[in-house]
């Protein structure tokens, strides 16, 4: 027997979310079915919020509802120091740790020629024209820490970061060793990411 059109059109679109088959989308719409209506009212709003109010934020290109976000307006930063992670789940692991009180750049994402993801589709240009600019205004960039991370688009970023920022005259560091190949960066628990942070090397 099947759904009522509405139910299997909220199922669809559900199985569509990443990690969500279509069974667990079949489970979590029945579920979404069982809630108070204002609880399911209030699920659509934020839904509908997010996408109207959140936008990238024009220097480090994490989500925010104010441009510039709140961590490049903050005076007590220090933006010498820029971390470069994948992600803004990665910016939020490195962020919780309470342990980088520099600033962040998001790529969006990292290189990978075989699903056509090359630098252009990268936040990686105005990350380069980030440091020339900090320069010109008499504040450079000292240190650019790069927490891509260890899988091989990864660890294939770093390597192109690296040649395009030590041309430009910038120290590169890299994330200490520690965190476990081929995982990303969120899933690593605080005490390896600690380590890793206090443990960054520079690279040559």
């Amino acid at each position: 027997m099947q759904h009522p059109p509405q139910i299997t059109d909220l199922i669809e679109r559900l199985a569509k979310l990443p990690g969500l088959g279509r069974k667990s989308a079949t489970r979590l719409s029945l579920y979404i079915l069982k809630r108070p209506e204002d609880e399911v009212k209030g699920l659509a709003a934020a839904l509908v919020a997010v996408k109207e109010e959140i936008r990238f934020c024009s220097v480090c290109h994490d989500y925010t509802d104010d441009d510039p976000c709140p961590r490049c307006r903050d005076p007590k930063r220090n933006r010498a120091v820029v971390c470069v992670v994948e992600t803004s789940a990665d910016l939020i692991t490195i962020e919780s740790s309470g342990l980088f009180r520099g600033v962040y750049h998001v790529l969006g994402g990292a290189l990978n020629p075989l699903a056509g993801i090359g630098p252009d589709d990268l936040n990686i240009q105005s990350l380069l024209d980030r440091v020339d600019r900090a320069r010109e205004e008499g504040s450079p960039v000292e240190e650019v820490l790069l927490a891509t991370g260890s899988s091989p688009e990864g660890e294939s970023t770093c390597s192109y970061l690296l040649d395009r920022l030590k041309a430009k005259g910038v120290e590169v560091s890299k994330l200490a060793r520690g965190i476990p190949s081929g995982m990303d960066l969120e899933f690593v628990d605080g005490v390896t990411l600690k380590e890793a942070l206090e443990n960054r090397r520079r690279l040559p």
